[in-house]
């Protein structure tokens, strides 16, 4: 260390080179696996590596969006399980399943205090109660049954209606900005209305020209069903990810009885319905996801077509280590910079010291004891550097995540944390920074080692 403080200059720039290596490098390895932790801990927290999503044909939506349809008239024609009740609770009775529900879904109008908007409507069964986003209802409570004609709705589709909840309940102002402050208690056990269209059969068997003559009305209706509003869904915290689509949720026995237009996925829009079809898809979940491969496989065999997120982990996992690499190679690049530094400054301290390791090896001093004193040099240049590098890093994440955050606020959007430092990632950065130290001494080290102590006693 007193050698490096006698040219307190020089080895300050080849720390700093190491600093901003180092901070580099662990940035953007950080943003890489911030973004892999943020989307597996989205992942695990609905739970979607346990959760399951049956159809009783595949759907290739790339080839559906790129207008490639020349297989479509023969998966249309492929024999396939009709998906029904006695299917779903075929499902049920799988080992390892939870839960198993067909997915009902379809647009309707919402009313509430003299509001409205247009919004996609969710019907699911009270044994989902216990499991995310329904588990962390914490304004108000889950219906009681799968026939009560109660409903759940977003906090989010509140807002987008012109209303929010109070945060602080001694609030008395009645507007804020562009919402309408609403007490929680008042909000719950309020009177709710869904309008839902289907098609006007009476008014087209009353008037069959009805269609071809007017064409400012379709042959639709509206019906008006009141509901109870009993829970709202708060918004999901951080980089979050909601299975379950809708802006309400109702039970699912009660969305069987609300009209419709009668298909919600593409083949009822693209083939005709299988004998026996009621569903389109069906919502499995398993116990745990050790379980996630033996339910899919008997579910297989039972010739339905099944989608698990656990069987897009490897390719998930793939994706995020390509991207790690290509961060890690860009701050690599500063790290290589630094090296080159280290090794200018460890050969001009051979120069500078030529006649002191003249003088070591003349009292005994060996060639590995010569190379070990610039190998801990190099060492404690990179040592230094990488921790001071790791607050520079960390530092840096800590400004652009601010950076962002403040971006996303005024839009109510939630707060997120795109970087992660795990333990690993900064004993690996140390060990790392090291290791390119030691390896930029190596040669430098070397030099000194072979230095003739006859020649270096001479040396002015």
């Amino acid at each position: 260390m007193s050698n490096l403080w006698r040219t307190k200059l020089r080895s300050v720039l080849t720390i700093l080179g190491v600093v901003i290596g180092i901070g580099a490098l662990s940035s953007m390895v950080s943003f890489g696996v911030g973004m892999q932790k943020n989307l597996t801990d989205a992942f695990k927290k609905n739970d979607l590596f346990t959760s399951l999503n049956v159809t009783a044909r595949s759907v290739n939506l790339e080839e559906i969006s790129s207008g490639n349809l020349s297989n479509l008239n023969e998966k249309l024609q492929e024999p396939v399980t009709a998906l029904n009740d006695s299917v779903v609770e075929m499902i049920r009775k799988i080992p390892g399943v939870v839960v198993a529900f067909p997915e009902i879904r379809f647009p309707v109008k919402l009313r509430f205090r003299d509001k409205e908007t247009n919004l996609t409507l969710s019907a699911v069964p009270v044994g989902m109660k216990s499991f995310y986003p329904f588990s962390e209802i914490k304004k108000g409570q889950f219906f009681k049954n799968d026939s009560s004609f109660q409903l759940l709705i977003r906090e989010k589709t509140l807002q987008d209606m012109g209303f929010k909840l109070k945060d602080n309940p001694e609030d008395t102002s009645a507007i804020s900005g562009k919402y309408i402050l609403l007490d929680t208690d008042s909000v719950i056990d309020s009177a709710i209305d869904i309008i839902s269209k289907d098609i006007d059969l009476r008014g087209i068997l009353a008037n069959p020209f009805m269609v071809l003559m007017s064409q400012r009305r379709l042959p639709f209706k509206d019906t008006v069903i009141p509901f109870k509003l009993t829970g709202i869904i708060p918004e999901r915290e951080g980089f979050g990810f909601d299975r379950f689509g809708g802006g309400v949720f109702v039970p699912l026995e009660t969305s069987k009885r609300i009209p419709n237009l009668g298909f919600d996925n593409v083949w009822d829009l693209l083939g005709e319905d299988l004998p026996g079809d009621k569903y389109g898809s069906v919502y499995v979940r398993v116990n745990d996801m050790k379980m996630t491969k033996a339910v899919v496989d008997t579910l297989k065999n039972k010739g339905l077509n099944v989608f698990a997120f656990s069987e897009e982990l490897k390719e998930i996992k793939r994706a995020f280590m390509i991207m790690d690499s290509l961060l890690g190679a860009i701050g690599l690049i500063a790290l290589v910079v630094a090296a080159l530094g280290i090794i200018n400054t460890m050969l001009m301290s051979i120069l500078e010291r030529t006649r002191e390791i003249g003088i070591m090896k003349s009292i005994g001093g060996s060639e590995a004891e010569i190379r070990i004193i610039f190998f801990v040099e190099a060492a404690s240049i990179g040592l230094i550097g990488a921790v001071f590098g790791l607050g520079l890093g960390w530092l840096v994440t800590r400004i652009a995540n601010a950076v962002m955050n403040s971006q996303l606020k005024p839009q109510d959007l939630p707060a997120v944390d795109l970087f992660s430092f795990p333990l690993w990632l900064i004993l690996g950065a140390i060990a790392f920074s090291v290791l390119i130290s030691l390896a930029a001494g190596l040669y430098p080290a070397i030099r000194a080692a072979r230095v003739d102590p006859v020649k270096a006693l001479r040396h002015d």
